[in-house]
């Protein structure tokens, strides 16, 4: 486990020292810069650090937090961390956490995104990908089992997730009707058989203890995590200005059919859509900006993915990689400002995603002590999580076709990269291998193949 280090732990036994606002400034920046490993290994270095090592909120709260991020569209690693932020040092403490959870990946993307897009067809470059696409594959597929075998705990749910695979695979229905679908088939199932809709909590018990915890299992809520209809106003305000002063200032100057304009509206949809992370999401950003927009291809938005999978931050800021290459692809500034369209789009694309997320903290977080443990707030997650399944196993399938068939079925199939997509599976479901050293061995072997072959 990477250990972020640097501050002295408590005594065992001892009370923590209060927390500077500084200080936990260096802590988030440091956990935005080796956040690696998705959500599950994000939630775990913070575990580790907050709640074992530093001891700044108690495992209970801990937890407390996390199922309340759970139960939000949006990447709950981030999210999570802005909830602790904020419950430790106010607004300014959950802006901080979240956005330095962000914001080392969107400079480092913006940057892998300019290679990508001026340089992909170098030999080198393309080498890389030859050997990283197959081993997305192989991601994908063990996404799918890793949430599956979460989520589909009994028939009931496996039929949801079977219905909504049928529904993007064979009806080609939109991504947000079939999220609408289950998350009405949650709140229904809830009320009528509410034994198969309780959420499964797959990330451990409210039970271990290490010691006393700065803010603990019997910390008063600090003044400013309580819920007031003033505060909830006055951050439905501030967001919702938030939204609409950066929406229209791109329609005062670009009009609503610019790329620019379209992407704010898109992924502010695509916000709202994320539940069950970011492989759930990835198949409605395909529909828009493959196939609607036309922004990226498809091979594009496999390499934007793997690059995704190599960078700290929420995998779900491979939407970064998908607005660079739309603005660039686009010249949404003219043919002599390719890489700041490229930048400019990447910054929309970020904002509009990731808005929604710290309105639901700084909004919600107060309402967290009144909805745990409520069915009827959880049951319909607990669907979508299972409709989910079906939909990351519809895009493991469409990532397999363009990359085994990369010039369709009548162009013949690619055993070399079927065999790398094999090897990366075995690695990751035998050997329970790291999805970053996977990802580097597979981008030697294709490099290697290139050069060789």
């Amino acid at each position: 486990m990477t250990s972020i280090g640097s501050d002295t732990p408590p005594r065992d036994g001892a009370a923590p020292a209060a927390v500077g606002f500084w200080q936990a400034f260096r802590f988030w920046l440091k956990l935005g810069c080796i956040s690696f490993g998705g959500p599950a290994g994000q939630i775990a270095i913070m575990h580790q650090e907050l709640v074992e090592r530093r001891r700044w909120i108690s495992e209970r709260r801990f937890l407390h937090a996390l199922n309340y991020c759970m139960v939000l569209p949006g990447p709950e690693a981030q999210q999570l961390a802005t909830y602790i932020g904020w419950l430790m040092h106010r607004t300014w403490g959950g802006i901080v956490a979240g956005g330095l959870f962000v914001l080392p990946s969107l400079f480092i993307l913006i940057a892998l995104s300019w290679i990508y897009v001026a340089f992909g067809q170098m030999p080198v470059v393309a080498g890389l990908f030859y050997g990283i696409k197959p081993a997305v594959t192989a991601i994908v597929v063990q996404a799918t089992h890793r949430i599956g075998s979460r989520a589909l705990r009994n028939p009931l749910m496996w039929a949801v997730a079977v219905a909504a695979f049928v529904a993007i695979f064979a009806a080609d229905l939109p991504f947000p009707l079939i999220v609408l679908a289950a998350a009405v088939t949650g709140f229904v199932g809830g009320r009528i058989a509410p034994e198969h809709f309780k959420a499964g909590g797959g990330h451990g018990k409210a039970g271990a203890s290490w010691g006393r915890a700065l803010i603990d299992d019997d910390t008063p809520t600090p003044p400013h995590a309580r819920f007031s209809w003033r505060r909830l106003l006055r951050v439905g305000v501030v967001g919702s200005l938030l939204w609409l002063v950066p929406m229209g200032l791109l329609v005062a100057f670009y009009g609503l059919d610019n790329t620019l304009t379209r992407m704010g509206g898109f992924f502010t949809k695509a916000a709202l859509l994320t539940f069950g992370g970011a492989y759930a999401v990835l198949p409605y950003v395909y529909q828009g900006a493959v196939e609607h927009f036309g922004w990226l291809t498809p091979h594009q938005m496999i390499d934007g993915l793997a690059l995704g999978e190599t960078t700290p931050g929420p995998l779900i800021m491979v939407v970064s990689f998908v607005g660079f290459v739309g603005g660039y692809s686009q010249a949404v500034f003219g043919p002599d400002s390719l890489f700041l369209a490229g930048a400019a789009a990447a910054m929309v694309v970020t904002w509009f995603t990731f808005l929604p997320s710290f309105i639901f903290i700084l909004a919600g977080g107060p309402l967290i002590e009144t909805t745990h443990n409520d069915l009827n707030f959880t049951a319909p997650l607990t669907a979508i999580t299972a409709a989910v399944v079906g939909v990351i196993l519809n895009l493991a399938l469409f990532f397999g076709y363009h990359v085994l068939w990369p010039e369709g079925f009548a162009g013949g199939f690619d055993g070399v990269s079927a065999a790398i997509a094999l090897a990366a599976a075995v690695a990751l479901f035998r050997f329970r291998m790291n999805v970053i050293h996977v990802i580097a061995v597979c981008a030697g072997l294709g490099l290697a193949l290139r050069i060789l072959l």
